[in-house]
């Protein structure tokens, strides 16, 4: 199996990369850079069919695009499953048109599975949630190509010395 197949980027000896969508790309950033084990977190757009997005044509919707971040991690830190888990308790995954008062299509809750390994994990978080009553709206999809925002996207929170008011921990496993 190559590299890409067990999610690790090209070129990243002692690299895995994972995918996630969950509203604005800002708050969800923000937390996975502070994660340990995670080597750097990119805002960015995936899931759609353009192949160089803008945020403004993002927005305006039609392009298919949700914002999402590129996790790139070393897996002898951390793993997909602990990513994963963060990822369902910094969002709200019950939320099927966006986060908060994010409404669109491009801040609806997914992850985007590098391999089938990842993609077992998320479908078994899925199920596990569901079966702690909650109607999780998360989409399961393939990865594809993934684009980075604009710069002025970027650490937006360590940035601006913000704290992210949408995307709150709330533990759920």
């Amino acid at each position: 199996m190559s590299d890409e197949g067990r999610g690790r980027p090209t070129g990243g000896d002692g690299e895995a990369r994972a995918i996630f969508a969950g509203g604005c790309f800002w708050g969800v950033e923000h937390h996975f850079s502070k994660e340990p084990g995670v080597l750097r977190a990119t805002a960015g757009y995936t899931g759609g069919h353009s192949p160089s997005p803008t945020y403004e044509q993002v927005c305006a919707g039609g392009t298919g695009h949700l914002e999402a971040v590129e996790v790139v991690f070393d897996p002898e830190v951390t793993s997909f499953e602990t990513l994963a888990r963060l990822f369902f308790e910094i969002h709200d995954p019950t939320q099927p048109d966006g986060q908060g008062p994010d409404i669109g299509e491009q801040y609806r809750s997914a992850v985007f599975a590098i391999d089938d390994e990842q993609l077992g994990v998320a479908r078994d978080l899925v199920a596990l949630l569901r079966e702690r009553g909650l109607d999780v709206a998360t989409e399961l999809r393939r990865a594809g190509p993934f684009c980075p925002a604009e710069a002025r996207h970027q650490g937006y929170h360590a940035r601006e010395g913000t704290e992210p008011g949408f995307h709150v921990r709330v533990k759920r496993f």
